[in-house]
């Protein structure tokens, strides 16, 4: 007792230090990083009492409360600023990811466009038209040799998993530590394992019905796209799927992170040991026309060199067979996207949901052609030659192209007025054809013709847009139902929605994901929908939490939340938010690069002495009115921009010049192009993977011309000849006479020579005293 009466006045006589040998010991406890990270958030109170002791202890009570006010102004700004900054961090990103999305769509109803009115032999129309086979009319038999498997052989070196079929769980949990280890599957077992996959989710229907009465629990994830350490930290934290611990998987298992594959068959293995305690929903990127921009197209082809066409063909066969979504004891709706005014539960149990491939268009009247092709042979390169379905074998002539209001989607339009194409040629080709076929067939050509003038029943029509706007939609906070211009697809519902479906279906809950967000999770509409998102880290470290729910009897969501990259832990919170911010900004300045000349324009309409300079408010808002982001550009400036020396005027020639794109020439490259090329890289890379119909990675320089062709046309401009093959002779450096994709892709890579964002990219790799280093340099 008398130490404790010893340490107690020793601490009235040495407050202050009698603290400061606490916090030392509390450091030494639980280790630096650790107590830095908890500082972050606690540090503003512990300066307040802290404040208010002293000034008590020393001033006595006014000067304490002065001292208070002080204070607490302080915290609250440092709040507000905090608060922010995360906003606007948050906006860039999403803003981003929601513009890609309507890119794609764009481009896709633009081909889709090309496909309906351009002959069969125009050189557009044969460079396009293997994505457009969702059609094809095949036996299902007929389908299951053309996926066969066992004419694949397992070299004896294969050092990976071997699997067996019917699959047990310890296969399936081989599997998953396999992939854990960095193992590959082989190709023969991947085609059969999603050969057998397809076979059972065909006997499955629309709509899953589940109950909580078998089970104590149900675990339901959200988005995992890609990213296998999301899913085996899941499976650490509440345990691998069985009969006591089933699993709801609410689609977008693919695209974005680089092991799409390996969450694809460890889902599908243990679909296939526990098909009625593991469900998959179809999200909007179990999509192959999704696939092609986001990466997962592109990582199948590189993990699988010489299988990987038949892997990618059969997993969009299982793409389209998933179901749509999940009930649970009739109470609790599980859905991708979300509903609209329209959602009916009745028609989206009946459709035929296979016959919608890719839900960014509908499916077309079907025409067999008479023709029986084989497919058995993998070696076949070219489909367009032994079609299974013959498209549009009536089109002898252009014809006219339709208005916008006939094309039926959802999204944003973005067409030429008038897509270029050699008449006189087209009736050259009339007239041989004329000579060629007898008027019966020419009569039963117009026929079909006519028929195709409406393509898509009222039926299919509406079944169409029940799927769109289920793998589609988002939320919001105003009453009403209004089209989601933002993403391109499916609409914005509103809390009077959800009460009118909830109402009509009898539900109390819904639960979808679709969305990032900071918390992995996110209530609204009163608490009667919760988003769920499942890949954490998802725009960058520590950019957000990941998060799964589990319901059991009771129906009341528990929410889990983690963060899976065992980096995010060596961090503070502060090198965190720093590295999120930062690589958010670097992204924004591509984007203003990419509107450089807009961006010029509206600079020297404030500058008309021509002095290269604009005060910041003129800069902020010049920004703003190209850029269209509503975000505190003012505030943003020393990041963006930096001081330059001068705090009321910024130099734009200056900052313009210090950004040049890596690897091109800019001397005999039109900067025109450049900034054309760097604004819509990611469409561009989408048409090169599209015309390079062999997967090599490689097409020919005619190949390139026409690629370049086609995105004039999409996007409304004129490309010269002379442009694009001095283009060509600048990438192809080893003039072999080949385009590869990958290098052309990274030879145009914004560079910011003074700013040195290009770190940016190393700073997944970094460590966290390398991250302590870059803050410490205030030109990172």
């Amino acid at each position: 007792m008398g130490c404790g009466v010893t340490k107690t006045n020793h601490f009235q006589k040495h407050p202050v230090r009698g603290m400061l040998l606490g916090l030392r010991k509390c450091i030494q406890n639980i280790g630096l990083n650790q107590f830095e990270s908890m500082c972050y958030y606690i540090i503003p109170y512990f300066f307040f009492f802290f404040y208010i002791f002293l000034s008590t202890l020393l001033f006595g009570g006014v000067t304490s409360i002065r001292a208070a006010v002080l204070i607490q102004q302080w915290y609250r700004q440092y709040v507000a600023r905090l608060e922010m900054r995360r906003r606007y961090t948050w906006h860039i990103f999403q803003s981003i990811e929601y513009s890609g999305e309507q890119a794609q769509i764009k481009l896709y109803n633009f081909l889709g466009y090309l496909m309906d009115n351009f002959t069969p032999t125009s050189n557009e129309r044969n460079l396009i038209s293997h994505i457009f086979r969702e059609n094809e009319v095949c036996r299902d038999a007929e389908w299951e040799r053309y996926f066969c498997y066992k004419n694949i052989q397992v070299p004896d070196i294969y050092s990976g998993p071997h699997l067996c079929f019917p699959l047990s769980m310890e296969q399936a949990v081989r599997l998953v530590e396999a992939f854990r280890n960095k193992k590959q599957l082989h190709s023969r077992y991947v085609l059969q394992l999603l050969l057998e996959t397809w076979k059972l989710l065909r006997m499955l229907p629309n709509i899953s019905r589940i109950s909580t009465c078998h089970s104590k629990e149900i675990t339901i994830c959200g988005d995992l796209h890609g990213q296998l350490e999301d899913l085996l930290l899941i499976f650490y934290k509440n345990g691998p799927p069985s009969l006591e611990k089933p699993y709801v998987f609410n689609g977008d298992f693919v695209d974005r992170g680089k092991d799409s594959i390996e969450i694809l068959l460890i889902l599908f293995s243990f679909l296939l040991v526990y098909p009625t305690e593991v469900h998959l929903n179809r999200g909007n990127h179990e999509d192959h026309i999704i696939n092609l921009r986001y990466g997962f197209t592109k990582e199948v082809l590189t993990k699988y060199k010489m299988h990987g066409k038949r892997i990618l063909k059969l997993l969009q066969k299982i793409f389209s067979w998933l179901p749509l979504a999940a009930v649970i004891d009739q109470k609790v709706l599980i859905l991708h996207g979300g509903i609209s005014n329209t959602t009916d539960l009745g028609l989206l149990a009946r459709v035929d949901r296979h016959t919608y491939v890719s839900a960014l268009r509908p499916p077309k009247k079907k025409y067999q052609s008479s023709a029986r092709t084989s497919i058995d042979s993998d070696m076949d390169e070219d489909w367009s030659n032994q079609r299974l379905f013959q498209r549009r074998a009536s089109f002898t002539c252009p014809k006219p192209l339709g208005s916008r209001n006939s094309f039926h989607n959802r999204s944003l339009q973005d067409f030429s007025n008038r897509v270029k194409i050699n008449v006189e040629d087209e009736l050259k080709l009339c007239q041989q054809r004329a000579m060629l076929f007898s008027l019966d067939t020419l009569n039963a050509e117009k026929e079909a013709q006519q028929s195709f003038e409406s393509v898509v029943s009222d039926n299919s029509k509406e079944e169409w847009k029940q799927i769109l706007d289920l793998l589609w939609s988002d939320p919001m906070s105003q009453d009403g139902c209004i089209p989601n211009e933002l993403r391109g697809g499916g609409c914005y519902w509103g809390p009077d929605i959800t009460e009118d479906f909830l109402s009509k279906h009898n539900l109390q809950l819904i639960v979808r994901s679709h969305e990032c967000k900071q918390d992995g999770y996110e209530f609204c509409h009163n608490r009667k929908v919760l988003t769920l998102f499942s890949a954490s880290n998802y725009y960058d470290l520590g950019s957000n939490r990941g998060a799964y729910v589990k319901l059991g009897p009771d129906l009341v969501p528990y929410v889990v939340q983690y963060q899976a990259t065992s980096m995010t832990r060596e961090l503070t919170a502060r090198q965190t938010a720093g590295q999120t911010e930062r690589s958010a900004l670097k992204v924004l300045r591509e984007q203003l690069f990419s509107h450089k000349s807009d961006l010029l324009c509206a600079f020297k309409s404030c500058d008309p002495d021509n002095t290269g300079k604009v005060s910041v408010k003129d800069w902020a808002s010049s920004v703003e009115s190209v850029m269209r982001l509503n975000l505190p550009w003012r505030m943003m400036r020393s990041q963006l921009v930096g001081s330059k020396g001068n705090d009321t005027l910024i130099d734009y020639q200056l900052w313009f010049n210090e950004l040049a794109i890596k690897g091109a020439d800019a001397d005999h490259i039109d900067q025109c192009l450049l900034e054309t090329l760097y604004r819509h890289r990611s469409t561009l890379e989408t048409i090169f993977r599209i015309v390079d119909t062999d997967n090599s990675g490689f097409i020919s320089p005619s190949d390139f011309r026409q690629t370049w062709k086609l995105l004039s046309a999409y996007l409304k401009m004129e490309i010269t000849d002379e442009a694009i093959s001095e283009l060509a002779e600048t990438i192809d450096s080893n003039r072999d006479g080949a385009i590869d994709i990958d290098e052309f892709m990274e030879a145009f890579r914004l560079t910011d020579k003074k700013s040195r964002l290009e770190r940016g990219r190393s700073m997944f790799m970094a460590t966290a005293p390398d991250l302590a280093i870059y803050e410490e340099d205030q030109h990172v």
